[in-house]
């Protein structure tokens, strides 16, 4: 592959629709990883397939979204997620865990602290990746070792729903 190119998920689950096994290898597993290379060849994941959320027929990757929102001096910590929308398929969801000086009901309402965050996506990246809804929680679901489980979020927001 050359340095630039992007690299995409191998759609594997058609092939064998039990497992993620990579198709020109068939005693390899993909992990389900997606990145790139960039100029000097070096290798940068930047999300999993499984986390994609499919939008009208778009593919938007969660991990950009949350790198901008991450930025956000109000935002201690956030997830995307894809959440079923009748219309697109999928719809981007946020997760928004506020610092404690801006969560809602300390000095701002969340509509407010809604309405920030979504312009301040706006300003950053493409209409098409500002998130659709916003939610807003005390803390993230995390494992021990301290990476987003995000399969938790998900199944709790599906009951929710």
């Amino acid at each position: 592959m050359e340095p630039g190119a992007a690299m995409r998920p191998l759609n594997t689950q058609l092939q064998h629709p039990g497992g993620h096994r990579h198709i020109r290898h068939p005693t390899w597993t993909t992990a389900g990883d997606i990145g790139h290379l960039d100029e000097d060849g070096y290798l940068f994941l930047t999300g999993r397939k499984a986390f994609t959320v499919i939008s009208g027929g778009v593919n938007i990757y969660p991990q950009e979204i949350e790198d901008c929102l991450t930025l956000h001096p109000r935002v201690a910590d956030v997830a995307l997620v894809g959440v079923p929308d009748a219309e697109m398929g999928e719809s981007v969801h946020a997760v928004v865990q506020p610092e404690p000086e801006a969560a809602p009901g300390a000095g701002v309402t969340g509509v407010e602290l809604e309405r920030e965050l979504l312009a301040y996506v706006r300003e950053h990246l493409a209409g098409y990746k500002v998130p659709r809804t916003v939610e807003f929680t005390d803390r993230l679901p995390r494992t021990p070792t301290g990476k987003l489980a995000k399969d938790v979020l998900k199944r709790r927001i599906a009951a929710a729903t």
